[in-house]
């Protein structure tokens, strides 16, 4: 008796048991399964300064390109030649505010870059740095909050000249100036110009060329192993028959209003460059905004 009951059990145990099978799931009609789909949740980033952000010439397109995931969408309303005056006077915030207001997204966030062309010595968009520009940045910060949106700081991109082996610091008042308005508004920061002046002392004064949307000509390369550059157009042959450049002409054509020439110079940026440096607003980003962590892509398409 004993044996016919073993012999009953080990049949049992070799039938798969019924209560560990897994039920087949059931099968959706269409119907069923578009129910089930749920709705996304989107942002926006909208990026607002000069030509170091801009298309052709800044860090802004290899950043909306390479950095930030399909749920999020990206507007670049840069434009060469801005200052934290002229961006205003011309519209161009006009233009960011409605972007700021268009419904569909969870939330927007507003990175403000300006100080290249706040500098002096450029009519019609120079600003006054210690009451003005602070005073516009915060205008700016204001305005985005009043939209529901959330404003982030971002501190001008260094330029790229050396003298003596040591890289120019000319920036540095009006990064100092946007930092101060971050910390009294608690707004976000991302000091760009502290991390890109680390990055182009790394690669020093010939290896930072290569961030240049194009070659520099032999002179300036020749000049930049010796630890000091000189002015960018150097060796550069005119076009036939051009009128000479007037003193004003050549510094504006570092940061002509409108779109950035392509050509090389110690302030604008190629692909390699944009690429280098929205991997650095990415790091900064994604600590300083922890809710857009998640939307980050660290790593770009050259690192």
């Amino acid at each position: 008796m004993k044996r016919l009951a073993l012999t009953a059990l080990l049949a049992i145990l070799a039938t798969p048991a019924l209560a560990q099978t897994t039920p087949a799931a059931p099968v959706l009609t269409e119907a069923e399964a578009r129910a089930q789909v749920k709705k996304i949740t989107a942002k926006k980033v909208i990026l607002v300064g000069d030509s170091t952000v801009a298309v052709l010439g800044g860090w802004g397109p290899s950043f909306c390109g390479h950095h930030l995931s399909s749920f999020v969408a990206c507007v670049n309303l840069a434009r060469g030649g801005r200052s934290s005056f002229n961006y205003r006077a011309e519209g161009s915030w006009d233009i960011a505010l409605a972007e700021m207001k268009s419904g569909g997204f969870a939330q927007t966030y507003v990175l403000i870059q300006f100080g290249h062309n706040d500098q002096p010595g450029k009519p019609g968009r120079s600003t006054d740095l210690v009451i003005e520009f602070p005073q516009n940045l915060k205008r700016y910060v204001e305005e985005v909050r009043a939209t529901g949106a959330i404003p982030v700081l971002v501190t001008p991109l260094t330029r790229r000249g050396f003298e003596n082996g040591r890289l120019q610091d000319d920036l540095a008042p009006w990064a100092e100036a946007t930092r101060k308005v971050a910390s009294e508004m608690n707004v976000p920061l991302v000091d760009l110009y502290a991390r890109s002046q680390e990055a182009v002392k790394a690669a020093g004064p010939v290896g930072s060329m290569a961030y240049a949307q194009k070659p520099p000509s032999p002179q300036v390369l020749e000049a930049g192993k010796t630890g000091t550059t000189i002015p960018a157009q150097t060796g550069v042959a005119p076009a036939p028959n051009a009128t000479p450049l007037t003193e004003a002409q050549i510094r504006d054509a570092t940061e002509p209003m409108g779109q950035a020439k392509l050509s090389f110079d110690y302030t604008h940026v190629g692909r390699n460059g944009a690429d280098v440096f929205a991997a650095l607003v990415t790091r900064e980003l994604a600590k300083v905004v922890p809710d857009l962590r998640r939307d980050l892509i660290a790593q770009g398409p050259t690192q």
